[in-house]
């Protein structure tokens, strides 16, 4: 069996590639910039070849740093998921970082349900429409979208991507929305984003060529439900994500048409911490919940992405 290089260096190598930075790398582990330095030509000399192109104050990884460290940062990451599985990670912390539309909306007026059937559990919940390094983070759980399947990862899929405009009742009846066309005259939040035209060509209107319009554009379903709240125009929003608010009676769907937008809802986590209890246990509810959800939505939502 090939001898394995000393793990501080290895360690060392894996912080510096993965932050980009010996001085961030130091920090992280402790030691000094120098310390790290050594660690890594230490591993240099013993592999006989570069793993980081030097040049003018910074660093960069070289093609033999960039072919090691995926293989070396998914090591780390598999002793992690290890000794956490002995005992103390099945009763720490949940930490949940979600997509900032369905963590805002959906999952936040949910997740007190979750932590009263789960007491034991402390739960904390991040937004961030950044993808999740699992790596270099102490998260346990993302929701993430996107089409799935990424590797090392454990996706379990929730719903297709579906948009609908959604208002609040105030905006519809005083500018007398009654049929799809009539959306082409009143203020549209995002109004030349390709979810429109897709949509208004469901629904049957005829948008050729499509009309360009000044108008707000928000980075998140949750900043555009506040703004359409308070009697703000009409945004192209998920109604499985603001079902509650559509319930309430403080946002409505004039319209069932759905446009499909070819992407998914998964919950993901790595692969190496499959069955951790306090994982399993969310997925479980999580799931359960979306159930409820199932007969009040479209039945294409629920098909998985092929």
């Amino acid at each position: 069996m090939t001898k394995i290089p000393p793990l501080a260096a290895v360690r060392a190598f894996e912080a510096a590639a993965r932050l980009e930075n010996f001085s961030r790398a130091a920090e992280e582990l402790g030691m000094t910039q120098a310390a790290v330095s050594y660690q890594v030509r230490q591993l240099e000399d013993r592999l006989g070849r570069p793993l980081f192109v030097r040049e003018k104050g910074r660093v960069r990884l070289s093609e033999t740093g960039q072919r090691l460290l995926p293989a070396i940062s998914s090591a780390f990451a598999a002793m992690g998921d290890a000794f956490a599985s002995l005992g103390s990670d099945e009763t720490d912390v949940l930490t949940i970082n979600a997509v900032t539309s369905f963590g805002g909306g959906w999952l936040a007026s949910r997740i007190g349900a979750f932590q009263l059937a789960f007491p034991d559990l402390a739960v904390r919940l991040s937004m961030s429409n950044a993808l999740v390094d699992f790596n270099a983070s102490s998260v346990d759980v993302a929701i993430r979208m996107g089409p799935g399947g990424w590797p090392g990862l454990r996706a379990d899929f929730l719903f297709r991507g579906h948009v609908s405009p959604i208002c609040a009742p105030s905006f519809r009846d005083a500018n007398h929305i009654e049929q799809p066309a009539d959306l082409l005259r009143v203020e549209r939040l995002a109004p030349n984003d390709p979810w429109w035209a897709g949509w208004l060509a469901a629904a049957g209107v005829d948008t050729s060529p499509p009309p360009q319009r000044r108008g707000i554009e928000l980075d998140s379903q949750l900043q555009e439900a506040s703004a359409v709240q308070s009697g703000f125009g009409i945004a192209m929003m998920t109604p499985l994500i603001w079902r509650a608010e559509i319930d309430a009676g403080r946002l409505v769907q004039p319209f069932d048409t759905f446009y499909h937008t070819g992407s998914a809802t998964w919950l993901v986590h790595r692969e190496g911490r499959a069955g951790v209890r306090k994982i399993e246990r969310f997925r479980e509810w999580l799931h359960a919940e979306m159930d409820r959800d199932r007969d009040r939505s479209p039945a294409a939502i629920w098909e998985p992405l092929g």
